[in-house]
Protein backbone atom coordinates (compact mmCIF):
# COMPACT_ATOMS: atom_id res chain seq x y z
CA UNK A 1 0.00 0.00 0.00
CA UNK A 2 2.71 2.66 0.86
CA UNK A 3 4.09 1.64 -2.57
CA UNK A 4 1.32 2.93 -4.55
CA UNK A 5 0.85 6.22 -2.51
CA UNK A 6 4.48 6.84 -3.33
CA UNK A 7 3.78 6.58 -6.91
CA UNK A 8 0.96 8.57 -6.64
CA UNK A 9 2.25 11.54 -5.32
CA UNK A 10 5.26 11.50 -7.29
CA UNK A 11 3.29 11.45 -10.17
CA UNK A 12 0.91 14.15 -8.98
CA UNK A 13 4.05 16.18 -7.98
CA UNK A 14 6.18 14.92 -11.70
CA UNK A 15 2.44 16.64 -13.25
CA UNK A 16 2.70 19.90 -11.36
CA UNK A 17 6.34 20.22 -12.89
CA UNK A 18 5.16 19.81 -16.43
CA UNK A 19 2.52 22.70 -15.89
CA UNK A 20 5.22 25.43 -14.49
CA UNK A 21 6.79 28.42 -16.48
CA UNK A 22 9.36 30.12 -16.32
CA UNK A 23 7.61 32.97 -16.98
CA UNK A 24 6.85 33.10 -13.28
CA UNK A 25 10.07 34.00 -12.32
CA UNK A 26 10.33 37.02 -14.64
CA UNK A 27 9.75 40.26 -13.45
CA UNK A 28 6.49 41.87 -14.59
CA UNK A 29 7.42 45.16 -16.53
CA UNK A 30 7.11 48.31 -14.06
CA UNK A 31 4.27 50.28 -14.22
CA UNK A 32 4.43 54.43 -13.13
CA UNK A 33 1.30 55.96 -11.27
CA UNK A 34 0.49 59.20 -13.15
CA UNK A 35 -1.84 62.18 -11.81
CA UNK A 36 -4.13 63.93 -14.17
CA UNK A 37 -5.61 66.87 -13.42
CA UNK A 38 -6.90 70.04 -15.51
CA UNK A 39 -8.44 72.94 -15.13
CA UNK A 40 -11.77 73.53 -15.64
CA UNK A 41 -11.64 69.80 -13.76
CA UNK A 42 -14.16 67.09 -15.93
CA UNK A 43 -11.90 67.42 -19.33
CA UNK A 44 -11.10 63.56 -20.25
CA UNK A 45 -8.00 62.97 -20.02
CA UNK A 46 -6.47 60.10 -22.22
CA UNK A 47 -2.56 59.21 -22.61
CA UNK A 48 -1.06 57.92 -25.91
CA UNK A 49 0.16 54.48 -24.29
CA UNK A 50 -3.52 54.07 -23.90
CA UNK A 51 -5.41 54.40 -20.48
CA UNK A 52 -7.43 57.22 -19.60
CA UNK A 53 -9.74 58.94 -17.20
CA UNK A 54 -11.93 62.20 -16.51
CA UNK A 55 -9.94 64.73 -13.95
CA UNK A 56 -8.99 64.87 -11.67
CA UNK A 57 -8.00 61.16 -11.57
CA UNK A 58 -4.10 58.51 -11.82
CA UNK A 59 -3.61 55.81 -14.04
CA UNK A 60 -1.15 53.49 -14.22
CA UNK A 61 0.53 53.13 -17.05
CA UNK A 62 3.49 50.51 -17.99
CA UNK A 63 6.71 51.98 -17.42
CA UNK A 64 7.73 53.30 -21.15
CA UNK A 65 10.53 53.55 -23.11
CA UNK A 66 10.57 57.18 -24.46
CA UNK A 67 8.03 59.98 -23.93
CA UNK A 68 4.68 59.82 -23.92
CA UNK A 69 1.70 62.38 -24.56
CA UNK A 70 -1.33 63.24 -22.21
CA UNK A 71 -4.65 64.69 -24.67
CA UNK A 72 -7.27 66.68 -22.38
CA UNK A 73 -11.11 66.96 -23.84
CA UNK A 74 -13.34 69.33 -22.77
CA UNK A 75 -16.65 70.29 -24.70
CA UNK A 76 -16.54 73.87 -25.01
CA UNK A 77 -12.59 73.97 -24.56
CA UNK A 78 -10.02 73.54 -26.89
CA UNK A 79 -8.26 70.54 -26.51
CA UNK A 80 -4.60 70.36 -24.97
CA UNK A 81 -2.06 67.74 -25.29
CA UNK A 82 1.24 68.08 -22.64
CA UNK A 83 4.17 66.24 -23.09
CA UNK A 84 5.32 63.62 -20.16
CA UNK A 85 9.14 62.43 -20.00
CA UNK A 86 9.96 59.24 -18.51
CA UNK A 87 13.19 59.14 -15.60
CA UNK A 88 14.44 56.24 -14.97
CA UNK A 89 16.75 55.66 -11.93
CA UNK A 90 19.47 52.73 -11.67
CA UNK A 91 18.87 51.33 -8.14
CA UNK A 92 22.15 50.80 -6.58
CA UNK A 93 22.49 48.49 -3.01
CA UNK A 94 20.66 50.30 -0.79
CA UNK A 95 17.68 51.48 -3.12
CA UNK A 96 15.64 49.63 -5.91
CA UNK A 97 15.40 51.14 -9.39
CA UNK A 98 12.42 53.53 -10.02
CA UNK A 99 10.70 54.96 -12.64
CA UNK A 100 8.96 58.45 -12.30
CA UNK A 101 7.15 61.48 -14.86
CA UNK A 102 7.95 64.61 -15.30
CA UNK A 103 5.74 66.09 -14.64
CA UNK A 104 3.79 64.62 -12.08
CA UNK A 105 0.94 65.59 -11.98
CA UNK A 106 -0.06 66.29 -15.40
CA UNK A 107 -1.59 69.44 -15.47
CA UNK A 108 -3.36 71.51 -18.53
CA UNK A 109 -5.33 74.79 -18.54
CA UNK A 110 -7.97 74.55 -21.00
CA UNK A 111 -9.32 77.37 -22.94
CA UNK A 112 -12.33 78.50 -23.88
CA UNK A 113 -13.08 77.59 -27.51
CA UNK A 114 -13.71 80.71 -29.52
CA UNK A 115 -17.06 80.64 -30.90
CA UNK A 116 -17.28 81.05 -34.70
CA UNK A 117 -18.60 84.89 -35.34
CA UNK A 118 -21.62 85.19 -36.77
CA UNK A 119 -22.13 85.53 -40.69
CA UNK A 120 -23.75 88.74 -41.11
CA UNK A 121 -25.20 89.33 -44.70
CA UNK A 122 -24.09 91.99 -46.69
CA UNK A 123 -25.74 95.58 -45.96
CA UNK A 124 -28.56 96.79 -48.64
CA UNK A 125 -28.87 100.14 -48.90
CA UNK A 126 -33.11 100.93 -48.07
CA UNK A 127 -34.78 101.92 -50.88
CA UNK A 128 -35.75 105.48 -51.06
CA UNK A 129 -39.81 106.01 -50.40
CA UNK A 130 -41.00 107.40 -53.23
CA UNK A 131 -41.35 110.90 -53.17
CA UNK A 132 -45.14 112.29 -54.10
CA UNK A 133 -45.84 112.34 -57.62
CA UNK A 134 -44.81 115.57 -59.95
CA UNK A 135 -48.55 115.36 -60.94
CA UNK A 136 -49.58 115.58 -57.68
CA UNK A 137 -49.57 119.85 -57.14
CA UNK A 138 -47.78 120.50 -54.01
CA UNK A 139 -50.21 121.49 -50.75
CA UNK A 140 -51.22 124.71 -51.76
CA UNK A 141 -51.06 127.99 -49.48
CA UNK A 142 -53.80 128.87 -47.65
CA UNK A 143 -55.79 131.61 -49.64
CA UNK A 144 -55.40 134.76 -49.34
CA UNK A 145 -58.36 137.96 -49.27
CA UNK A 146 -55.11 140.20 -51.24
CA UNK A 147 -54.50 139.57 -54.83
CA UNK A 148 -51.23 137.86 -56.48
CA UNK A 149 -48.88 140.66 -56.77
CA UNK A 150 -47.09 138.54 -59.54
CA UNK A 151 -49.78 137.55 -61.66
CA UNK A 152 -51.82 141.22 -61.81
CA UNK A 153 -55.10 139.86 -61.25
CA UNK A 154 -57.49 140.92 -58.72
Amino acid sequence: MRRVIAIALAGASLGGCSSMSWDMFKSAPPTVQVRLESNPPGADATTSLGPGCKTPCSVSVPAPETPFTVAFALAKFQPASVPVNVIKNPGDFSTPASVTTDPNPVFAELQPAVPPKPVRKPHRPKKPKPAASAAAPAEAAPASPFPDPGTGKR
